[in-house]
């Protein structure tokens, strides 16, 4: 019989998009991502200091998120894994992973006005909500929604990726920012899309999906890069903070005083680059129940739109952190 923190995984790693995400999904445009220098973030990073943003997004930020493209994804054989960093051999032996045509099992609804990824069983009576990078809804993304949602054989999770960009989000094509054009374009989009602007209006936006979903009595919410920062700037507000846990993955603009104020259990997964000083001193900051570990391994985004899929190791540790994810919320989420 499955122990109290086996997970089904039979994830689906995406390649090609669904007929229902290709108007978003863009994993062909990353072959413009393979000769971005250090330099051109660095003007890139300059042009954002000129739009309103709470702090300043580095050039190495920006480094982070322009390099290292996926490829072309195959079918995978069973993972025999062994026990690592804390889980149980069961737990990391997996079923086959399909590499290639992934279907997302969800659907599209709208709360708030904003247009909503959803997935997962009607009856579940907890909820997360997806703070998604800023590529918007690439089916490593997308996928990894389904993954929260139908892999914990104890929990049952409805999980909600809502379109914070509104159909606009960050063109790959303006990757590398080697013109004016270009730059001029992502100083904009982060001047319009700061992560404290979604932060204030998380509080109505899980409000609105109450309304829609009453038996839903607890809510989870984990982000990716920038939505990382999202997740920080949200559970350090005790007085509209709707969510009893959360998750930050590779997150951006890591900032070990935002720590101090954090009130829920609180998992961050970590990649090698992320500063380490600062995740080590986060980790310190925390007051509560916690879990940070850093995938030493792996590229910023490795959870999310920049994942390469083909790379087995890559994959491996893809699964392995929603997996310790899960298991966060297994224990931590009452």
């Amino acid at each position: 019989m499955p122990g109290p923190n086996q997970f089904r995984l039979a994830a689906s790693v995406p390649s090609a998009s669904s007929a229902s995400l290709s108007s978003v999904s863009r994993p062909s445009a990353y072959s413009r991502l393979l000769h971005t220098s250090s330099s051109q973030a660095a003007s890139a990073s300059a042009a954002l200091q000129t739009t309103a943003h709470p702090r300043p997004i580095s050039a190495q930020f920006l480094a982070n998120t322009l390099i290292n493209k996926p490829a072309p994804l195959q079918t995978a054989k069973m993972s025999t894994m062994q026990a690592c960093h804390g889980h149980n051999e069961a737990c990391c032996n997996i079923p086959p992973v399909v590499t290639s045509g992934y279907s997302p099992k969800g659907s599209y609804s709208e709360y708030d006005g904003l247009k909503t990824y959803v997935t997962g069983p009607d009856d579940a009576t907890k909820g997360i909500v997806v703070i998604y990078d800023i590529f918007g809804y690439f089916d490593q993304t997308v996928q990894g929604a389904d993954i929260l949602a139908t892999s914990d054989d104890n929990t049952k999770y409805k999980v909600f990726i809502p379109d914070w960009f509104q159909g606009e989000p960050c063109p790959i094509e303006w990757y590398p920012p080697d013109n004016d054009e270009k730059k001029k374009n992502l100083g904009a989009f982060f001047g319009k899309n700061p992560p404290p602007g979604v932060a204030e209006k998380l509080p109505a936006f899980v409000k609105a999906l109450n309304a829609k979903h009453p038996n839903i009595k607890s809510w989870g919410l984990i982000g990716f890069c920038w939505g990382g920062k999202v997740v920080s700037l949200t559970t350090t507000n005790a007085e509209t903070n709707p969510f009893s846990i959360a998750a930050e993955c590779h997150p951006a603009m890591v900032n070990p005083e935002e720590a101090k104020g954090i009130k829920v259990p609180l998992i961050l997964l970590a990649s090698k680059e992320e500063p380490e000083d600062k995740v080590k001193e986060f980790e310190q900051n925390l007051s509560v129940p916690k879990h940070v570990e850093t995938f030493k391994d792996q590229i910023h985004g490795f959870m999310a739109a920049r994942s390469d899929l083909k790379d087995e190791r890559v994959k491996s540790e893809y699964i392995r952190g929603y997996k310790t994810v899960l298991e966060f919320f297994g224990k931590h989420w009452n």
